[in-house]
């Protein structure tokens, strides 16, 4: 790449790399209640962690156990995480469909939601801007909603 003498450096001439965000995200049935974890880095084993405690201690105060539909991403069924889920086994346990089949994945529809919602046909001049957008929308879902609970609902 030729780079004019005045220009000290290249670096300066290159486009920004393009940046991300996801999110892991569950709804509670009973009521429709949406928890997420944002995440800005990769997804793992160790993220995908970080959101099994952030949602089993959201799901303390329920007696019942707590059964997670989960697909079968590598991270979801990795041994980094494995002590952990048998440890909390008795109240809160992963189900995984059945491989390559992510229709069947309620959390799909609430993601196509979202886009529909706040995401599509909008310009968003930062990465920052569509964060607070998905989550207004989001802190909206984490009292209830019937939509939610019904959308993902199996029927």
């Amino acid at each position: 790449m030729w780079v004019p003498p005045e220009i000290k450096d290249p670096v300066l001439l290159h486009h920004p790399t393009r940046k991300s965000v996801g999110y892991f995200g569950a709804v509670r049935l009973r009521d429709g209640k949406f928890v997420h974890r944002v995440e800005t880095g990769r997804f793992n084993a160790e993220t995908f962690l970080e959101f099994l405690k952030v949602l089993s201690a959201r799901s303390v105060t329920s007696k019942r156990k707590v059964l997670v539909i989960s697909d079968n991403a590598y991270y979801h069924k990795a041994k980094f995480h494995q002590l952990w889920r048998e440890q909390h086994a008795s109240r809160f346990a992963l189900d995984f469909l059945p491989p390559y089949s992510p229709e069947l994945n309620p959390i799909e529809r609430v993601w196509k939601l979202t886009r529909r919602l706040c995401l599509h046909n909008r310009y968003f001049a930062t990465l920052d801007e569509v964060l607070e957008a998905a989550e207004t929308q989001f802190a909206k879902w984490s009292r209830g909603n019937e939509i939610l609970r019904r959308l993902c609902a199996i029927t």
